[in-house]
């Protein structure tokens, strides 16, 4: 009887015992979620020291989600609306535009009196200095280099002032336009380096898509480097899957620290919206193009002069005598160029431009335009399968100014 009371008890004693320790243990697990929802790291935005120190890291939600709230909160006050109305003087008479026409007529209008037409284009813009110069697009303020055309450009500020803006100059090799307003004190997005973008980091894309302004839309780095899609002159596009839409043109596109990387320019589409390809002007070429338009009001580039050049496919590289279709195959010059004085030929394949291999035409053509104007370039060519080499000056040629 004794010995039962004994065991009874001690296994009481045990039980309780037991049960405080899977109780402690119950509650350490709690306490440690508890305090993984409130120590969790704040987002990423400027002035955020943790946010610098981990480049690309991105700050989460409760969830586990991305939260991008201060971030976007922070730039879209750097995005405003951009709107441009052209007005372009023209003839009534339906024979205005016959060449038969103005052949016996001239240019003078015997017709009918002169009219305007006007077309508006919208886009967006963004912040890059806080006495009010503005990026865009070239093609959101529209082409006003023709005959009789005036453009008006209106920028609509997050603070809803409406302020009608100057067009310092643009470059319609990189699809990039600098505007000025006589405002100061504005928001501005800093500038980042966008040749330390990564495939797969998280971008937002702020713009105006179908006049929907401050529209913030998130997405990660598709690919860096994207050429020949034939928005411009000069490609070296990144890609996104952020949603870009018609609108978005000349917005920003930042990273997580909200940092401008790029001016979003096109989308890829078979239905005119968004299809997750989307396309902006790395920061770094957006920067040196405004930086010239500011100096300038021009953007000067490298040339080598006329010189038709063409993708390598296998069938021609067996044709010419290339091992494999890098490079850039010459299809056309003229004789009072710089490159037919320098013996480059049509049928040669260009190799290598100063030291660095060359992929196609569009790196080809990059590599040119970056050159040095004054300088005196090395080119190596195949021809005939035979590698031969050439010094080509690098001569001047900048877009037009336009004001």
């Amino acid at each position: 009887m004794y010995r039962r009371l004994v065991l009874s008890t001690v296994l009481v004693i045990a039980g309780f015992i037991a049960g405080l320790v899977v109780t402690g243990r119950m509650r350490t697990a709690a306490d440690s979620r508890a305090a993984t929802g409130v120590t969790a790291p704040p987002p990423f935005g400027p002035g955020n020291n943790d946010a610098q120190r981990v480049p690309g890291a991105v700050a989460t939600t409760a969830s586990g989600g991305p939260d991008f709230t201060r971030v976007a909160g922070q730039a879209v006050k750097g995005v405003a609306n951009i709107s441009s109305l052209q007005i372009v003087r023209g003839r009534q008479s339906p024979y205005a535009s016959d060449p038969f026409f103005r052949y016996f007529f001239g240019d003078d209008d015997v017709f009918g009196a002169p009219r305007d037409s006007r077309s508006l284009s919208l886009g967006s813009g963004v912040i890059v200095s806080a006495d009010g110069y503005v990026v865009t697009n070239n093609h959101v303020i529209g082409e006003s280099n023709g005959r009789g055309i005036r453009t008006e450009v209106t920028i609509a500020l997050p603070d809803k002032r409406e302020i009608r803006g100057k067009i310092v100059g643009t470059d319609r090799s990189t699809d990039i336009a600098l505007l000025k307003i006589d405002v100061s004190g504005l928001p501005v997005i800093p500038w980042s380096d966008s040749s330390q973008l990564k495939v797969g980091e998280w971008v937002l894309a702020i713009g105006s898509p179908f006049q929907l302004s401050q529209t913030v839309t998130a997405g990660i780095v598709s690919a860096t480097g994207r050429a020949e899609l034939g928005f411009a002159q000069y490609e070296d596009f990144i890609q996104t899957d952020a949603a870009i839409n018609p609108g978005n043109s000349g917005g920003a596109l930042i990273n997580s620290r909200g940092e401008l990387v790029g001016i979003n320019t096109g989308i890829y589409s078979e239905s005119g919206g968004y299809q997750g390809i989307g396309f902006a002007v790395p920061s770094n070429l957006a920067k040196k193009v405004v930086d010239d338009l500011m100096k300038f009001g021009e953007v000067r580039r490298g040339s080598i002069g006329y010189v038709g050049i063409e993708k390598l496919t296998p069938e021609l590289a067996a044709e010419v005598g290339a091992p494999n279709t890098s490079g850039a195959l010459v299809s056309r010059m003229t004789r009072d160029s710089e490159v037919y004085d320098a013996g480059l030929r049509p049928g040669d394949v260009v190799i290598t431009f100063n030291g660095q291999a060359v992929n196609d035409p569009s790196h080809f053509n990059r590599l040119v335009l970056d050159a040095k104007i004054g300088s005196l370039a090395t080119i190596v060519a195949l021809r005939e399968g035979r590698r031969m080499e050439f010094k080509l000056p690098i001569v001047s040629t900048s877009s037009p100014a336009r004001r």
